[in-house]
Formats: C-alpha cells, sequence, structure tokens
C-alpha cells in the first residue's frame, strides 16, 4: 500500500458542500471503493471525492433510522453533506436504485455494509443480490463511489451469524474491489490506496 498525496483544500471534508470553481474539481474514475474501519474517516474522505469531481452528487443509503442512535447519525452525515446532495434511500434494492441514476451523475453509495446487514435481515438470497450489484456496476451511468467497512480485522465471532456475516462482508468487498478501478483503505483518516487505474492488480 502507499500513502497518496496530501488531501488538497478541494479534497478536505470540511470544504464538501460544493460551490467551487471548475479548476479545482478531479475528474472521478467510473468506480471507486473506499474500504475501512468503524470512525476511521471513509465516509467523510469519499463524500471528498464525490465533491471535487463536481456536478450534482447524488447519496444512495442503505441505512435506516431504526432507532434513536441511527437516527442522530444520519442527521450528522446529512448536516456534513450540506443540501447541495440529493438522497436516494436504497436499503435493500440498491441495484436497481443504481440503474435509475441519470446519465453522468456523480455517486456515493453509504456503505454497502450496511446494505448486506438490510439483506441478511430480510432472508434475501445473498450471492445473488451480490451478482445483481456487480451487474449493475459493470455498467454505471457516471462515477460510483462505494464505502463499505472492513470487518475481518477482528477476532472471530462467537456465534454463527455473527461469522456468517463477515464471511459475507468479505466476499462482497472482493467481489466490488475486483470491479473497481481505484480502491482505497482509509485508516485513523489517512487515505491509502491499495489499487489505481494505472497499476495492474
Amino acid at each position: 500500500c502507499r500513502l497518496p498525496p496530501p488531501l488538497t483544500p478541494a479534497l478536505s471534508p470540511s470544504r464538501g458542500r460544493g460551490g467551487r470553481g471548475a479548476e479545482s474539481r478531479r475528474p472521478l474514475p467510473p468506480l471507486t471503493l473506499v474500504l475501512g474501519g468503524a470512525r476511521s474517516g471513509k465516509s467523510a474522505y469519499a463524500e471528498s471525492l464525490v465533491t471535487a469531481h463536481g456536478g450534482a452528487p447524488l447519496y444512495l443509503a442503505t441505512a435506516e433510522a431504526g432507532d434513536g442512535e441511527m437516527e442522530r447519525r444520519i442527521a450528522l452525515h446529512q448536516e456534513r453533506r450540506g443540501p447541495a446532495w440529493r438522497t436516494i434511500e436504497a436499503p435493500v434494492d440498491l441495484g436497481a436504485a443504481l440503474g435509475r441514476v441519470p446519465e453522468g451523475a456523480p455517486v456515493l453509495v453509504d456503505c454497502l455494509t450496511l446494505w448486506l446487514s438490510n439483506l441478511m435481515l430480510a432472508g434475501r438470497e445473498i450471492d445473488a443480490e451480490v451478482d445483481g450489484l456487480c451487474a449493475a456496476l459493470a455498467n454505471p451511468s457516471g462515477p460510483v463511489v462505494l464505502v463499505a467497512n472492513e470487518v475481518g480485522f477482528g477476532i472471530v465471532p462467537d456465534n454463527a451469524l455473527a461469522r456468517a456475516f463477515r464471511d459475507h462482508a468479505g466476499r462482497l468487498n472482493q467481489r466490488v474491489a475486483a470491479l473497481a478501478d481505484r480502491v482505497v483503505l482509509v485508516v485513523a483518516g489517512l487515505p491509502l490506496v491499495v489499487k489505481s487505474p494505472t497499476e495492474t492488480p
């Protein structure tokens, strides 16, 4: 892994609310995957990539406000993004939502790990759902940035459901990373590029 150059003001999460001129825009590759642990800074970094690209950003949200804690987390994300973003809720049917994105619109999907959790709670067939998502990502209408948790660095969970979730998450991340033009692992707020368009995986 290697560290990319330090974030410029155009990529700083604190400046990620639109309103920048064309001179500060940084075009995105067709597909970017941003991985990281809890509170690693992955979502803020992913948002900064999309806003730096320019255009009207679209946020595909997989989280559902099932309790007060999640409501507060969602509100904090919305406040950080600001009014320039348009949000579409896609807690389960993510592939279909991607298929309805306007041509050329930059999209942020946050996050794949919550989407996976929703699928498991809904009793969906995980492999089939992942196949559908990958089919949608193979030919996106515009640049897509996806956020996912890296959950495999800790100890082995002590129950079968948690182990199944960990294994599904690892396989999902591998499938999407194989499709992605660029993969970034965020650690303590620092983005580490693990795959880029100029490198052979």
